[in-house]
């Protein structure tokens, strides 16, 4: 089996004047992605792997879930930035045999494009969300029963999360 975690980077500023790769998060992408660091403990989704875009916003959410998830390996991985979901899926497929849990941490509309592009079954609920929205500090977990990344295709995962802060109860400060 191998396990996906799409992560969508947490709510994110617009300041004047600061280019898009830029652009930190704001205070309430800040109080957020602790809730989904401590979700993702809670349930034991700790990836062997994270791969993180290199805009300052979703590096910036990879270091307020990070600690909560005892420090996993991570790599920038500018391919991430803004990708589509057919990139996604090829830096997916050619994750190395050891990683069994895989993180991506990135942007819509690709991250989205996946979810729904991979998932088939799953939480009826989980299913729902997902087709509703993917709003920032969202996390899919989809689960493959495949050995190798490379045999994975689309609509052959099983959707077992969504989540988003607002799903967890967390405060908008």
């Amino acid at each position: 089996m191998r396990r996906l975690l799409l992560l969508r980077h947490a709510k994110s500023d617009w300041p004047a004047d600061v280019a898009d790769l830029e652009r930190p998060l704001a205070a309430r992408g800040r109080a957020e992605a602790p809730a989904i660091g401590a979700f993702m403990a809670r349930e034991e989704l700790r990836p062997d792997l994270a791969l993180v875009s290199p805009a300052k916003r979703t590096r910036q959410t990879w270091t307020l879930i990070a600690s909560a998830l005892g420090d996993p390996p991570h790599e920038v991985e500018p391919r991430l930035y803004m990708a589509t979901a057919d990139t996604l899926l090829g830096l997916v497929r050619k994750t190395r045999g050891n990683v069994r849990t895989l993180l991506l941490l990135g942007h819509n509309p690709g991250l989205e494009e996946l979810a729904r592009g991979l998932s088939n079954r799953g939480d009826k609920s989980a299913l729902k969300q997902l087709a509703a929205a993917y709003p920032t500090s969202g996390l899919a977990v989809i689960d493959f029963a495949v050995a190798d990344w490379g045999k994975i295709k689309e609509l052959t995962g099983t959707l077992r999360h969504f989540v988003t802060p607002r799903s967890l109860g967390a405060r908008h400060k």
